[in-house]
């Protein structure tokens, strides 16, 4: 005899997930291990390209393997051994450190073949993917106020479509549009960061190191010119490059910069032999927004919890925003798991309200610091300065980089975790 449903008749299964990125896919993939009837909906058809870095520091490693996910390079993924900072005329090469808490090594991969594989990892837990299944907003009992479902717009023909469950999830990225539909907008003094990134074929595909660029010059004019925001090269391991640039809104340019010209005026100024010139170019340039620094709250309201980049999950630190998705929806999958196996009423809500207070636990403090790190580079000065000073100092970039990476042992560290620890604890959380 298999266990009974604990669905209820009008229900069509026991929680509904928005959005199969990583954030989605790894909240369907733990809850249906867990046992649970999940639905997993997702508005277009895998395999799909998202604009991205494509790369993931230890901290998104770690989120992989306690996925399942075998990360070797046998497995199809290129692993690397640090980054390499590139400024203020100084290249340092800086390896992840050796944790016990994080991997050593980082990993590259197309979002393309990223994606689809843990949607395809959350199938075989038991999930049922939707493809083709644009959610346009919530569905809200009239008596509780409660998100009791979605509306969501099916196939091709777009015939409307409302499915029902007790929980939700909203993993549908910076459009979050679950959550403007039940009136949670985005808090607009927390940063927000566009990205634009392009693939070129290149001989720098196969690199020991992701490389970050903290001042973008164009060199195409008479005189050098330092551009806003800051660059990366991640080279793909099959012959192509993934380079792309990023702009914080703390900068006076946000907003009011031509992207993609600012991308070919950097990239005009790089060496001829590096290959990244418009007819190397293996697709066009592609750009998104990153919601920073818990930028969307509440984390949970009547029913419905925001995940990933919904919820503001990128690290305005560095721009990462792979590893945070999946590791919100790890704590979102454990506290609903929790939370359905009690009755309906306020034991279930203490459950579920445990969820912004675990994401606060593991990021609001060290978020906090971001918002402020990223309020102080948007102001080229500093940033000027900041590379000037810090670089040449390879011990100081060391405590940089577990920093802006999050890569510390917050209980048997060495000094910089325990400076890094310190700075959270004093630090109010976002």
């Amino acid at each position: 005899m298999g266990t009974p449903s604990r669905r209820k008749a009008a229900e069509d299964a026991e929680v509904i997930v928005v959005g199969a990125g990583p954030a989605g896919s790894t909240a369907a993939t733990y809850l249906a291990r867990a046992g649970l009837d999940v639905l997993l909906l997702e508005k277009s058809t895998f395999p799909r390209e998202k604009v991205c870095g494509d790369g993931l520091t230890p901290r998104g490693v770690k989120q992989l393997i306690d996925l399942g996910i075998d990360t070797r390079e046998e497995a199809g993924w290129l692993q690397n051994k640090g980054l390499r900072v590139v400024g203020g005329g100084v290249t340092l090469e800086l390896d992840w450190p050796d944790l016990a808490t994080f991997p050593p090594y980082g990993v590259v991969r197309t979002r393309q073949d990223f994606d689809e594989m843990l949607a395809r990892t959350a199938q075989r837990a038991g999930a049922r993917l939707l493809e083709q299944t644009n959610v346009t907003g919530a569905v809200v009992d009239d008596r509780s106020g409660r998100v009791v479902g979605v509306s969501a717009k099916v196939g091709p023909e777009r015939s409307p479509v409302t499915y029902r469950a007790p929980v939700v999830l909203a993993c549908d990225g910076v459009s979050a549009r679950l959550a403007l539909s039940v009136g949670l907008d985005k808090i607009e003094s927390r940063p927000m960061g566009v990205a634009v990134r392009r693939y070129y074929a290149s001989p720098r595909s196969k690199d020991d190191y992701l490389e970050s660029h903290l001042e973008l010059w164009d060199r195409s004019g008479p005189e050098p010119r330092l551009l806003p925001g800051y660059g990366w090269i991640f080279g793909m391991g099959d012959g192509t490059v993934n380079v792309g640039l990023g702009i914080l809104s703390t900068s006076k340019a946000f907003g009011k910069t031509d992207y993609r010209a600012l991308m070919r005026s950097w990239l005009d100024g790089t060496p001829e032999e590096w290959g990244f010139r418009e007819h190397n170019a293996t697709g066009k340039i592609g750009g998104a927004a990153l919601p920073m620094g818990f930028n969307r709250t509440p984390h949970y309201a009547r029913g419905l919890l925001l995940v990933g980049d919904a919820g503001g999950m990128v690290n305005p630190f560095n721009g990462e925003g792979i590893g945070y998705a999946m590791e919100s929806a790890k704590l979102a999958a454990e506290c609903v798991v929790q939370a359905l196996a009690r009755p309906e009423g306020p034991a279930r809500e203490r459950a579920l309200a445990g969820y912004p207070v675990a994401l606060k636990q593991a990021l609001g403090s060290y978020y906090r610091l971001g918002n402020i790190f990223s309020r102080l580079i948007g102001n080229p000065l500093v940033m000027r300065t900041a590379t000037k000073y810090g670089l040449p100092r390879t011990t100081l970039m060391k405590l940089v980089l577990k920093l802006l990476a999050g890569l510390y042992d917050p209980k048997d560290g060495d000094a910089f975790d325990r400076m890094i620890t310190a700075a959270t604890r004093i630090a109010p959380s976002v």
